[in-house]
């Protein structure tokens, strides 16, 4: 019985992809910056800012996703900030 072969099959395979080449002097410079987190935490990355110290709010060492814990970072709610800020404004005068 005759098999029949359509036409992708019967061309011959050539490479998907093509290289590219990376165009020349157009990348920052990629230098360690020092990183401080607000709980104290101190390391050091790479970067391409041009920054040599780098202050965080929050890293792996207090965030609570990685330590389990439940952590306030801010005193005063959002709520309470918004009342503080328009709770007048909102009030109903009988």
């Amino acid at each position: 019985m005759p098999r029949f072969i359509n036409e992708v099959q019967a061309k011959p395979l050539r490479p998907l992809f093509k290289e590219i080449q990376m165009k020349q002097d157009i990348h920052p410079t990629y230098h360690e910056v020092n990183v401080t987190c607000s709980c104290g935490n101190k390391f050091t990355t790479q970067s391409s800012m041009e920054k040599e110290n780098f202050n965080i709010e929050v890293c792996s060492e207090c965030h609570p996703f990685y330590t389990g814990k439940q952590k306030i970072v801010d005193t005063a709610g959002r709520v309470d900030k918004f009342n503080q800020k328009f709770g007048n404004m909102f009030k109903r005068s009988v």
